[in-house]
Formats: structure tokens, sequence, C-alpha cells
């Protein structure tokens, strides 16, 4: 199961053992000073001579580079289990077959509640369930089912399905503080807040043919809120 994390480096950004690696560094202004550094170092001997350093001082003996103290090292976790992996297939017993393999053909609300009950969950309120969403992201050719279920205020678990040679299959299963939910050239993106409000998680993930897997993960600046017109309407 995903883990809250709350990790300085991943900006409080949820994990999952097999498929998250460190979060990506930033790009842009930090990488563009790391270039500077062997220009300006190149002009230091041209600064010599008769001329002075001003503005330079020494501050002293640089740092010593260690490498990282492992805590407990003699400590392993257990392998993830089936249903720890969020990207696990699993046929969902107790809804019909999909003969023409397109998701749009079943019942949304019904495979919810078949999925949750063979998990010995309750099943989800209609009411906390979004608007199903249909997208090709096994890229079979048949559309997909994409549900996302919000558990509370904050908390929603988002489920993928996938019509398996007729076969209603899940083929994600993600508890998420969802920020924003993307597709974007076959890619499924989700959006999380991080500890800090100038960044969120992005997590991207992809068909690689057998199953859901992790493209990347960045921070990305928040997405602003569309806002709707008021006022000045024709009559």
């Amino acid at each position: 199961m995903p883990c809250d994390g709350g990790d300085a480096a991943c900006g409080g950004a949820r994990c999952h053992p097999r498929w998250w690696r460190p979060c990506a560094p930033l790009t842009g202004r930090g990488r563009r000073v790391v270039r500077a550094v062997p220009a300006a170092l190149a002009v230091l001997p041209l600064l010599g001579g008769c001329a002075g350093l001003e503005g330079l001082q020494n501050d002293g003996r640089a740092r010593d580079v260690r490498a990282p103290l492992a805590l407990w090292p003699q400590y392993t976790p257990a392998p993830l289990g089936r249903d720890d992996n969020p990207a696990a297939l699993k046929p969902v017993r107790g809804v019909p077959r999909i003969p023409s393999g397109s998701m749009v053909d079943a019942d949304a609300l019904a495979v919810l509640d078949a999925d949750f009950t063979a998990e010995g969950r309750r099943p989800p309120a209609p009411k906390t369930v979004r608007s199903p969403r249909f997208h090709d992201v096994t890229h079979d050719g048949r559309p997909d089912l994409i549900t996302v279920i919000d558990l509370d205020s904050r908390n929603s678990e988002l489920r993928v399905y996938s019509a398996r040679h007729g076969v209603v299959t899940r083929v994600l299963a993600l508890p998420a503080v969802l920020a924003g939910v993307e597709l974007a050239a076959g890619h499924l993106t989700i959006r999380e807040p991080t500890k800090d409000p100038r960044y969120v998680s992005v997590t991207d993930v992809v068909w690689d043919g057998d199953s859901m897997s992790l493209w990347d993960l960045t921070l990305d600046e928040p997405r602003k809120r569309p806002t709707a017109p008021t006022g000045g309407g024709s009559p």
C-alpha cells in the first residue's frame, strides 16, 4: 500500500515501493548555475598580474563529501505483494463480459461495486464517484474506463479498468490526494499537492504492453483553476 511519507526530498509526495524512485530534481535556474561555474573559473587566470581580485574572499575549507550513513542497514522490507501493487492486473468477478472490448459498454458503478466487494470493502456511494471517463490508455484501440472515488474531502482513489479479451480487468488502483488527472500522448498523469505550495508532485504512468508502469516522477507548478465568467452576459 502507498505511504504518505512526508519526505522532504519528495515534497511530501506519497510513494509506492515498486514504482517510485527518488523525486527528479527541478531543472531551470539551478542547472544554469552549475553550467556557469566552469566558465567563471576559466576567467580567473586572466584576472592575474597587475589587477587585484577585488571582492573575492576565502570562506574556509570546503565541507567534506561523505557517503550517506545507512541507519539499520540489516533491515529490509518484505517483497511487495500482489494486492499492494497499484498496477497489478485483477479481473473483476461478478460483472458481465464485454465482447466488444470497449468499456463504454460496461456499467461503471456495477464494476466498482463488484471490485470493492471482492476486496471486502463497502461499495462506494454513487455520489462519491465522479463521472466516468473513457479513453484508450492500454493502447488496444478500445476505450478504457477511468474512474475516481472521493473517499473524503481530501483523499481519493483513481481506478482504471480495461476489457482484456472481453473480461473486465482492473489495471490501476491508486489512492491519492488528487490535484488533477490528465491525459497526454497516451500517458496518464496524476498531480498531487506537496508540503510546499509552490509545487505539485507529478506522477506519469503509461501502459508498457503488460501493465501500467511509472514513466516519470517530477515536480511542477500548480495549475490555476479556470474561473467562471461573471456578469456581462448578452440579454
